[in-house]
């Protein structure tokens, strides 16, 4: 595979257009090139080398100036031409329509339309048609302008090759559309996945639309930086960009850990849930490992960064559950979401919540509690709603620490936990 990109490409560099115009220049200068070897025992194999050669080497040079130099897009006229010259000087010095050469017109009529990008199609096709038409015609009234074979053996030895060169270039031109195509397939579903979550992607893609879908029990985690408007005014914009983009790849690794499905980031805030878009049981305990991961990922670059004099952000992390609806809006720039009481009763946990700590709400907490080491707040006032009773999780119950680290879960844990047995109660069994 890298020796294919190395000379064609790579896919995440360069655009379609680009790597089949590095193909196509690439093969048809190789195959002008190999095709001397067809003409030697020709009438005219002087002329016909020359054309051979001259064609050939023009082509590569394009391919030279594609692939390393970048420059594809204004050599689409001057590629087109020279294949045309090329076919209708072998026309007239090869057999004309009793040789194999017109065969040629149809691969580089699709040659020409897979690099057409923002040319005219109407001017590509006229073009082509003139010029065959026009070949015809020029033999039809002066036959003695095309020169012929000096045996039947010649002519059917000539066409033969001919047609069989075509068959193998139509053959090579359909490879590389169909891969190219399914690179850029791969890419597009890459990107796809990357906004949407992989079932919902596919009923986007069969339906041409999302039913959204109501949640009974799902866990939503909000997170935002703590402090962030004011560090802000202090760094680069570059810096500043750069650190955040580092802090939300590794939230987006440690939710693809613990089964959370991050749904959006609002400058510095984080969005994620547990338990959508596929239903588990165990989406409470996911989403506070989740926010403990995360709070432990900030620890060690704050550290960091206060042995340097330096400033860095803490966040503030709630965590509540509850049934929620979600679905794909818009139908431009779509985008996965959640709506519910259950989303805007985390985001108040979170807002009400202690830096540095996962905040959690009391559904959250008779969830937890069987795993987790809890400390009560009490009831706590939140923004326009009742006020809410919260917990803080200081970490596992000490039948599940680790005897070496008592920040992370021992084998006991680890192995209930990931065989789904954690989960299990008299009430899942009914």
């Amino acid at each position: 595979m890298n020796w294919v990109y190395f000379f064609l490409g790579d896919p995440k560099k360069h655009s379609l257009e680009h790597r089949l115009f590095n193909t196509v220049s690439l093969i048809n200068g190789l195959l002008n090139l190999i095709g001397v070897f067809g003409v030697l025992y020709l009438e005219n194999y002087r002329i016909l080398i020359s054309l051979n050669v001259g064609s050939g080497l023009l082509m590569l040079v394009m391919y030279y100036l594609s692939r390393v130099k970048s420059i594809y897009f204004i050599l689409y006229w001057p590629f087109n031409l020279t294949i045309l010259f090329y076919l209708a000087s072998m026309w007239f010095f090869n057999g004309g329509s009793i040789g194999g050469n017109h065969y040629y017109l149809i691969p580089s009529l699709v040659i020409a339309l897979i690099l057409i990008r923002n040319h005219n199609v109407w001017i590509v096709y006229s073009l082509y048609i003139g010029i065959s038409a026009s070949l015809y015609l020029l033999e039809y009234f002066h036959k003695d302008w095309v020169t012929g074979y000096v045996s039947e053996m010649d002519r059917y030895l000539d066409a033969g090759g001919n047609y069989l060169f075509v068959q193998i270039l139509t053959g090579i031109l359909i490879f590389i559309l169909s891969r190219n195509l399914n690179i850029e397939r791969k890419k597009s579903e890459a990107l796809l996945l990357n906004i949407l979550p992989e079932p919902i992607a596919d009923e986007l893609k069969k339906e041409a639309r999302v039913i959204p879908k109501r949640y009974e029990k799902s866990s939503v985690l909000f997170c935002d930086m703590v402090g962030f408007t004011k560090i802000a005014e202090t760094m680069n914009a570059e810096v500043l960009v750069h650190e955040l983009d580092q802090i939300f790849r590794s939230f987006d690794r440690i939710c693809k850990e613990y089964r959370m499905e991050k749904i959006k980031t609002i400058g510095d805030a984080y969005m994620a849930v547990g338990g959508i878009p596929n239903e588990n049981i165990s989406n409470p305990v996911d989403a506070v490992l989740c926010g403990l991961a995360f709070q432990s990922y900030m620890a060690e670059p704050k550290e960091i960064h206060s042995l340097q004099g330096r400033e860095f952000w803490e966040i503030r992390l709630g965590i509540h559950m509850g049934p929620l609806v979600a679905g794909v809006v818009g139908s431009d720039k779509f985008a996965y979401d959640v709506w519910g009481d259950t989303v805007n009763t985390a985001s108040r946990l979170e807002s009400s919540g202690v830096v540095g700590e996962v905040n959690i709400s009391r559904v959250v907490y008779e969830e937890v509690q069987k795993v987790f080491e809890c400390e009560s707040r009490g009831f706590v006032s939140i923004k326009n709603k009742a006020d809410i009773e919260m917990f803080l999780v200081k970490g596992f119950l000490p039948e599940f620490v680790s005897p070496i680290n008592p920040k992370e879960p021992n084998e006991l844990f680890l192995r209930l936990y990931k065989t789904g047995a954690l989960f299990y109660t008299d009430d899942t069994e009914s």
